[in-house]
């Protein structure tokens, strides 16, 4: 086992508790990586996952704390609908930064599916992989009852905190005794280290909860756990739902604090004009698919050609009013009064272009701007 191993199995500065990052350079907080793995206009699936690796690669190289996907479904230009292989696939193209899903949307799946996934994941990448879970279906209501097979879609707050603690029982093997899933074991898991010559080590992951209001930021404080709150998408809501996790927060045994990340939209290019260019394909998309037209990432040339009508305007002037771009040091400055404002403890950058090499560029930007190393 080599020393950065013991590192990671003992708690040291690559992992820490397992969630808890450092700030590196002269970034205020730990900088993390939020990737929908979008497929452009002209381009294919396989390759808006060469360019994930891409990513997470220089995520890596750069001294970002941490690299999520998230579960969609049903959206032409998001290739992240299974969260769990993508992540097996970066496991084998990374090997410090830590993996996981912002986040896997656990009404979709029987908790047992995903403790035997993430069992995996974490038997692959030992001591490097979250567990972030959401409520939402991650997709509109008919793709969702396709995914669940029924019509009756349960999102409620009596069901998820029992998905919940059901899925934490398979995680640490510990239903109790005549529980009718006492003698059903996640594997790989815990169960491995009590049987009989047993070596399997029990760390599992961290679980975090997502939202993007204040019901699991009120369950995450209960419960100790770490949450992360999509800023990128719901920035009204910000700081209200980090009071309420914060008012809420219990010590546990995996946190004696609260530790909140939340996501942000942020792109750096080296002229304002051209990351303006390049964050519109991304406006143009979230039009598309707020009316029902969801499709791949258009082009620049695409989203300039475009003549958004009134209505249009108005949601893509607020959508960019959330939506931190221009040159590396405007980017570092909002990134800055962002993290100043909320109090986060980590922020997690999701960059909106049509193409990779933006993407890769501003994460580079971003990395120089704050002195990053690599």
């Amino acid at each position: 086992m080599s020393g950065e191993d013991e590192e990671i199995r003992a708690g040291g500065e690559t992992a820490g508790d397992g969630i808890r990052g450092t700030a590196r350079g002269t970034a205020p907080v730990p900088l993390s990586v939020l990737d929908l793995v979008t497929v452009g206009a002209g381009s294919t699936a396989s390759h808006a996952v060469r360019t994930a690796v891409d990513i997470a690669r220089t995520a890596e190289r750069r001294g970002f704390h941490r690299y999520w996907v998230a579960e969609h479904h049903s959206m032409p230009g998001v290739a992240s609908s299974s969260p769990a292989v993508l992540l097996a696939h970066l496991a084998a193209h990374t090997e410090r930064i830590r993996l996981g899903s912002g986040g896997v949307m656990l009404p979709n799946h029987a908790p047992l599916v995903i403790a035997e996934q993430f069992g995996t994941l974490e038997a692959m990448a030992p001591g490097r992989v979250d567990l972030g879970l959401g409520r939402a279906p991650g997709t509109d209501g008919a793709t969702a009852a396709a995914l669940r097979r029924t019509d009756s879609l349960h999102e409620g707050a009596e069901e998820f905190p029992q998905q919940l603690a059901e899925l934490t029982r398979f995680l640490d093997d510990s239903f109790p005794d005549g529980h009718p899933y006492a003698k059903i074991h996640a594997v790989p898991g815990p169960v491995q280290a009590t049987s009989p010559g047993g070596v399997q080590d029990p760390h599992r992951p961290p679980l975090w909860l997502l939202g993007s209001s204040g019901f699991s930021a009120r369950l995450a404080g209960t419960l100790g756990l770490p949450f992360a709150f999509a800023h990128h998408f719901s920035a009204a809501n910000t700081l209200p739902a980090l009071d309420l996790y914060r008012a809420s927060f219990r010590p546990s045994e995996v946190l004696a604090e609260p530790y909140a990340l939340i996501g942000v939209a942020a792109l750096a290019a080296e002229a304002e004009q051209e990351a303006r260019r390049q964050v519109m394909t991304g406006a143009l998309s979230m039009v598309r698919l707020r009316t029902g037209r969801p499709g791949l990432v258009p082009s620049p040339e695409e989203a300039e050609a475009y003549r958004f009508n009134e209505l249009e305007r108005d949601f893509v002037d607020s959508w960019l009013g959330n939506v931190i771009h221009g040159t590396p040091d405007a980017v570092r400055q909002g990134l800055d009064d962002l993290a100043k404002r909320t109090g986060a403890d980590e922020l997690m950058i999701t960059a909106n272009a049509h193409g990779g090499p933006a993407r890769l560029r501003s994460y580079e930007l971003i990395a120089d701007a704050y002195g990053l190393p690599g």
